[in-house]
C-alpha cells in the first residue's frame, strides 16, 4: 500500500496453509526397481504401511491472544456511518486453516465471517452488546427449539464441548450474511512494517503478518451495534436461501464486541485531531508550553512579567527565610524556548543543597525556585524508595570505611588489598599464634573476670583525609571499586528518574492553563532541571564531611554506568483523542532526509493525557492513526471510494479519481442490497449485476485486466489513516 520509511503495508489475497485442518492418511508401498524400472519377483511383496494423522485448528473456541484489534474499538462511540467494521488477527493463516466445503473457490474462501447486528436483531443479544449464550457443540449442531437450525458438520465432533452461540432470526441472517462467492473478498492477509516506537512499558511495536476480516454492513443508523466473528463451517448452500420452515439459525461466534455510531456526538477522532492544531484557535506560536498572553504591557513591570511568562515561567507562592510572604518564579523541565546553559564550575560541583540551586534576580528582587524545587523533589522521590535509598546509603558507609582504612595505611594504600598483615592488630594476632601463645589466650578468655582498672579513652590516630585520597590514583581506584560493588541498580534507577518517571504532573506542568483540554503542546527540555533532580536523588545518605568529600567517586560511578540518552524535546497532548486511540503512530523526523528521532519515553499520564520524549528536536511530527487501525469504508463526504493505483511506482497512493463518478449515484445509492422490510439499505452487494467488485474493477482499468482480486479490492476500500502533520513555523 505504501513504501514510506515509517509505514509499509502490503496486502495479499490470502495465506494458503500447506494442509488445512482434518484427518489425513499416508500410505507407503514398497517396490523393487533396477535402473529406474520396476522388477517383478516371485517373492511376496512387502506389506503396505498406513499411518493416520490429524491437523487441528481453531474451530469452536478462539484464543484471545489470536485477536490483535477490532475496529471500531470495543466500546467506542463516534462517527462510523461510512465504516465497514473489521477484525485483525495475529494468526495470519487462521481464516484459511479450515476449508469451507462446497464454497466457490474453497481454497481462498475463509471459513469465518464478520457479521454486524443492530439492536433487537439477535435473540441472545437484544441490546447489541456483543453478548452470547454458552452451549454445547451438540446443542449448536442439533438445536432442540422448533424452527431453529444449526451447522451441518459431518465429521466426528465432540458434542460435549462448549462453545459460544447466538440465535439469529432467519430473515436477519439471509439479509446480512455474505454470499459464498463474496466471502473471499472480505478477507485478506496484511504484512505490516513500521518504524520502531517505544510504548508506555518501553516495548517496541512489533512488525508482522495479520489476517483481516471485514464486514459487509455499514452502521448507517445511529445506535449501538454488535460485531460477531462467526463460523460458516457447515453453512454452505444455505447462505442465500434457508430450508423451508426455518425461523432461526444458530451460529458459533468465536469473538464479539460492540460500538456505538453517534454521528452527532463529540467523539469524532478526525474532528478531534484537526481541532488540536486548528489554525483559527491555535496559532503555531500557541503550541508552545506556556501560559497564554494577557495583552499588551503598559509598564516595565508588566513587560518583565510578560517576558517571564513567554519563557514558560509561572508565579508560585514563596516564603522568605525572614518570614515574609511573596512570590517566586517556577518553570518545570519543559520549556517553550531553549533554556540557557547553567555553568557550574568544578569548584562548585553539582548542587549540594536546595539553596545551592536557588537563583536570585537582584534587579527585581525575586527568586527563581525551579532548580531548588527540582533538587528537593529528587531527594523526596529517592527517600520514598526504600531500596534505592538503602543502596546509596550503604555505598556511602562502605566508602567512608574504605577511606578510613586507606588513611590508616598512610602512603601505601595498596597494602590494604594485598597484605593481610598491613594493619597492626592483624599482625599482632598472627605473631601471637605463631609463637604458641594462641591456646593460652583462649584459656585466659575462659578464666573468671577480675576487676581491672578503667580503660583509658582511645586517642584517634588516623582521620580519613578524603581529598588527599582522591588525589592518589591507587586510592581512587580502590574507592571506585567499592562504589561499583555497592551500587548494582542505582544507575538504572537514576536513568528512569532522568526520563522524569515518578515526577508529579504539577511539577511538569505547574499551571493547568498551560495544557487546556483538547490541546497539544511541544517543548524543549531544560537539562539543568534534570541535573538538579538527579543531584537531589544522589545526595541521599550524605551526612558527614567525609561523605561530601567522597561524593565525586559515587557520582562518577553512577554517571559512567548510565546508558540512556538524555531527553531533549517532547510533546504533550491533552485530548479525548488519547482516550479514543490509546496507542497510535507518532513519528518525529529531522533533516531533509527525514531521519527518525528516537523516542525515549511514551506514557499516559492520565487516560486523556499523553507524554512523549525524544532524544533530539524534530523538524516534523506526524500524528497518524495506528497502522493496524487502518479501516475500511468510503469517503464520508461524498459516499464514494477514492481510487488508488494498483501498479507502478505509485502503487497504493490515490489516483485523484473517485468511484462512482460525481455524476453517477453514490455507493449507498447503487451498490447496496435492498433494505429488509422497508428499512434503510446498509449491506454491500459485492457481486452480480449491481455488484461493487466488477464495477470497481471496470473503473480501474487498465490497471486491472481481469477480475479484481481480494487484496486489490481491500486496497480500494482502505480509508487513509487520519493524519496530522506538524511543521516548523517557517515550513508551514
Amino acid at each position: 500500500m505504501t513504501t514510506s520509511p515509517e509505514l509499509n503495508v502490503t496486502f495479499y489475497d490470502h495465506l494458503q496453509p500447506v494442509a488445512t485442518a482434518g484427518v489425513y492418511t499416508v500410505t507407503a508401498e514398497y517396490h523393487l526397481t533396477k535402473d529406474g524400472e520396476r522388477v517383478d519377483t516371485d517373492q511376496a511383496p512387502l506389506p503396505e504401511v498406513e499411518d493416520r494423522y490429524e491437523i487441528r485448528a481453531a474451530r469452536f473456541f478462539l484464543d484471545p491472544t489470536s485477536v490483535h484489534a477490532g475496529y471500531p474499538a470495543p466500546g467506542a462511540t463516534g462517527l462510523y456511518t461510512h465504516v465497514l467494521p473489521h477484525i485483525t488477527l495475529n494468526r495470519a493463516v487462521l481464516p484459511w486453516e479450515r476449508q469451507l466445503q462446497g464454497a466457490k473457490d474453497s481454497a481462498r474462501a475463509p471459513w469465518l465471517a464478520l457479521l454486524v447486528f443492530a439492536e433487537g436483531e439477535v435473540d441472545d443479544d437484544p441490546e447489541a452488546q456483543g453478548r452470547f449464550t454458552q452451549r454445547t457443540v451438540g446443542t449448536l449442531r442439533r438445536p432442540a427449539e422448533e424452527g431453529t437450525i444449526g451447522p451441518v458438520l459431518t465429521d466426528n465432533t465432540d458434542d460435549d464441548g462448549e462453545c459460544r452461540t447466538i440465535d439469529v432470526p432467519a430473515e436477519v441472517f439471509t439479509a446480512i450474511v455474505p454470499r459464498e462467492d463474496e466471502l473471499s473478498y472480505l478477507a485478506h492477509m496484511r504484512d505490516v512494517r513500521t518504524a520502531p516506537q517505544y510504548r508506555d512499558d518501553g516495548e517496541i511495536l512489533t512488525e508482522g503478518q495479520y489476517a483481516v476480516l471485514a464486514a459487509n454492513r455499514f452502521p448507517r443508523t445511529p445506535g449501538t451495534y454488535a460485531v460477531h466473528l462467526v463460523s460458516l463451517e457447515g453453512w454452505t448452500g444455505r447462505l442465500a436461501t434457508l430450508p423451508g420452515g426455518t425461523r432461526r439459525v444458530r451460529l458459533c461466534t468465536l469473538w464479539s464486541w460492540s460500538f456505538t455510531n453517534d454521528p452527532d456526538g463529540t467523539m469524532n477522532p478526525g474532528k478531534l485531531l484537526r481541532g488540536l492544531v486548528a489554525p483559527g484557535d491555535h496559532e503555531p506560536e500557541n503550541l508552545a508550553l506556556r501560559l497564554p498572553a494577557t495583552g499588551p504591557a503598559a509598564t516595565p513591570e508588566e513587560r518583565y512579567a510578560g517576558e517571564q511568562l513567554r519563557r514558560g515561567y509561572t508565579a508560585v507562592p514563596y516564603r522568605l527565610l525572614s518570614g515574609e510572604d511573596t512570590y517566586a518564579w517556577y518553570r518545570g523541565p519543559f520549556t517553550p524556548l531553549t533554556a540557557p546553559k547553567v555553568d557550574l564550575g568544578e569548584a562548585d560541583g553539582p548542587y549540594a543543597t536546595a539553596d545551592h540551586a536557588l537563583i536570585y534576580d537582584r534587579e527585581h528582587g525575586l527568586f527563581d525556585v525551579s532548580y531548588a524545587a527540582a533538587w528537593t523533589l529528587g531527594r523526596t522521590i529517592a527517600l520514598a524508595d526504600p531500596d534505592y535509598s538503602a543502596e546509596v546509603t550503604a555505598a556511602r558507609r562502605e566508602l567512608s570505611n574504605r577511606a578510613a582504612t586507606l588513611s590508616a595505611l598512610g602512603a601505601d594504600p595498596a597494602r590494604a588489598l594485598n597484605d593481610p598483615d598491613a594493619l597492626p592488630a592483624t599482625a599482632a594476632l598472627r605473631e601471637l599464634a605463631a609463637t604458641g601463645f594462641g591456646r593460652g589466650l583462649v584459656e585466659a578468655l575462659r578464666a573468671p573476670l577480675v576487676e581491672e582498672p578503667p580503660a583509658r579513652r582511645a586517642v584517634r590516630t588516623a582521620r580519613p583525609d578524603a581529598r588527599a585520597l582522591l588525589a592518589d590514583e591507587r586510592a581512587r581506584r580502590s574507592l571506585s571499586a567499592v562504589a561499583a560493588a555497592r551500587t548494582p541498580s542505582a544507575s538504572q534507577w537514576l536513568e528512569r528518574l532522568g526520563l522524569l518517571r515518578g515526577v508529579p504532573f504539577n511539577h511538569l506542568v505547574p499551571d493547568p492553563r498551560m495544557l487546556p483540554p483538547e490541546s497539544l503542546r511541544a517543548f524543549r527540555i531544560d537539562p539543568a532541571w534534570i541535573q538538579a533532580l538527579v543531584a537531589g536523588a544522589t545526595d541521599v545518605g550524605a551526612h558527614t564531611s567525609v561523605d561530601r568529600d567522597l561524593d565525586p567517586v559515587l557520582r562518577e560511578r553512577l554517571a559512567r554506568t548510565r546508558t540512556t540518552e538524555p531527553p531533549v524535546a517532547g510533546l504533550l497532548i491533552n485530548s479525548e483523542l488519547v482516550r479514543a486511540w490509546p496507542v497510535f503512530d507518532l513519528l518525529a523526523t529531522r533533516g531533509p532526509d527525514r531521519v527518525l528521532v528516537r523516542e525515549l519515553r511514551r506514557d499516559h499520564l492520565a487516560p486523556d493525557v499523553l507524554l512523549v520524549l525524544w532524544n533530539a528536536v524534530p523538524d516534523t511530527i506526524t500524528i497518524r492513526e495506528p497502522g493496524q487501525g487502518i479501516h475500511f469504508g468510503i469517503s464520508g463526504d461524498a459516499q464514494r471510494i477514492n481510487l488508488r493505483h494498483l501498479t507502478g511506482p505509485d502503487l497504493g497512493y490515490p489516483t485523484g479519481a473517485q468511484f462512482p463518478a460525481p455524476t453517477a449515484p453514490d455507493i449507498f445509492g447503487a451498490h447496496l442490497r435492498p433494505g429488509r422490510d422497508g428499512a434503510e439499505a446498509d449491506v454491500l452487494n459485492l457481486l452480480g449485476a449491481d455488484g461493487l467488485v466488477p464495477a470497481l474493477g471496470a473503473a480501474l482499468r487498465p490497471d486491472v485486466t481481469g477480475e479484481l482480486t481480494p487484496s486489490q479490492f481491500a486496497l480500494q476500500l482502505v480509508n487513509a489513516p487520519l493524519e496530522q502533520l506538524l511543521l516548523p513555523v517557517n515550513n508551514a
